[in-house]
């Protein structure tokens, strides 16, 4: 997992995904044809397939993580701030973070509370600022200016035998996956690579890609929400437990319909299927919350039968996401089968 480690702790912002990109450019290069970086930043290129009947698949995993970006500057020296992408503000007070190209450090804390009008009752964005230990916007000017972008100050590690955990799982983990793809191979079916930017601020460059590469189906690949959080003193005889969106260490999780799509049934059926096929353990994410890359592709062109295959991850969009290997390694399993397996046959409408 060195290339997910490299790639969960390089920033990339929406709208800055330089040093992400940096990354995958050379592991990719020797293994795809047509590698080109689009107009919005994401990466495209292709992986001839042995099989030129065969449908071509394009898989899309995106480049960029939630963050913030400065908006101002108070007279003291603390830094106004604002989401770039969606973060539960209930994590912000404490938060280290990381500002701008020359990652300036700061922690997140609340507005003193001579400038408070009132009691905070929730930390509000609003009511936050970000201390880099200046007293004064003089101090502050060439250090950070507005539109600076703001990651997680956050290190990736290995917690267990089977749990590692970092920043930016969602979607550095697709990232990490679509480059073990392409090393691998050859496959009977053309892969349509897209890395994609600005997909947690509405799914921008997947539709730029999309059109593209003009696929004839299409997966995205992301890092999605884990509920299975161990409660303190579960009732055995509650049976209205919450149904969580996915777990950690039951494989990956196949999308039935989110905000963005509902997931093209035979494609779906497919998936489902090829897992069963070559026994590789799967599961289905219900929660409706949430979209994809998958939301925006396909819309494009003359519609793209589309799906979404997800690694389940603790703590999304926190600075220390949770991961498990065996999740990963059988989502990379389950992607290889389907490269070998898919047909015109498995797409069209009985």
């Amino acid at each position: 997992m060195m290339l997910l480690r490299e790639l969960s702790e390089a920033v990339g912002v929406s709208g800055q995904e330089d040093a992400v990109r940096k990354l995958i450019l050379p592991a990719i290069r020797d293994h795809v044809t047509d590698l080109r970086v689009d107009a919005m930043g994401s990466i495209t290129a292709v992986k001839p397939g042995t099989n030129p009947d065969a449908p071509r698949l394009m898989l899309s995993a995106h480049m960029d993580e939630v963050g913030f970006m400065v908006t101002g500057c108070d007279g003291d020296g603390l830094i106004h701030f604002a989401a770039v992408g969606g973060v539960d503000e209930r994590i912000l007070p404490g938060l280290r973070v990381k500002i701008g190209d020359n990652q300036v450090p700061g922690v997140v804390i609340w507005t003193p509370i001579h400038k408070s009008y009132g009691k905070n009752d929730t930390a509000k964005i609003n009511t936050l600022r970000i201390d880099i230990g200046a007293s004064s916007k003089d101090e502050v000017n060439g250090r950070v200016k507005r539109g600076d972008r703001i990651a997680f100050d956050s290190r990736f590690m290995e917690l267990s035998e089977k749990i590692v955990r970092g920043k930016s799982f969602d979607d550095r983990v697709g990232c990490s996956l679509l480059v073990d793809v392409l090393q691998g191979g050859p496959y009977p079916v053309t892969v349509l690579v897209a890395f994609t930017v600005q997909e947690e601020v509405g799914l921008r460059g997947a539709r730029v890609a999309a059109r593209i590469l003009k696929p004839d189906a299409a997966i995205a690949l992301e890092g999605t929400t884990a509920n299975d959080i161990p409660r303190p003193n579960p009732d055995p005889d509650d049976d209205t437990t919450d149904n969580p969106a996915c777990a950690l260490g039951l494989g990956p999780a196949l999308t039935i319909m989110d905000r963005s799509l509902i997931a093209h049934p035979r494609l779906l059926a497919f998936l489902r299927q090829t897992a069963e096929t070559w026994n590789i353990p799967y599961q289905y994410k219900t929660q409706l919350g949430g979209g994809t890359d998958a939301g925006a592709i396909h819309q494009a062109n003359a519609g793209v039968p589309s799906a979404v295959i997800s690694v389940p991850c603790r703590y999304i969009h926190s600075p220390a996401a949770y991961l498990h290997r065996d999740d990963y390694a059988n989502t990379l399993r389950l992607l290889q089968a389907v490269l070998h397996d898919l047909t015109w046959d498995k797409l069209r409408s009985e």
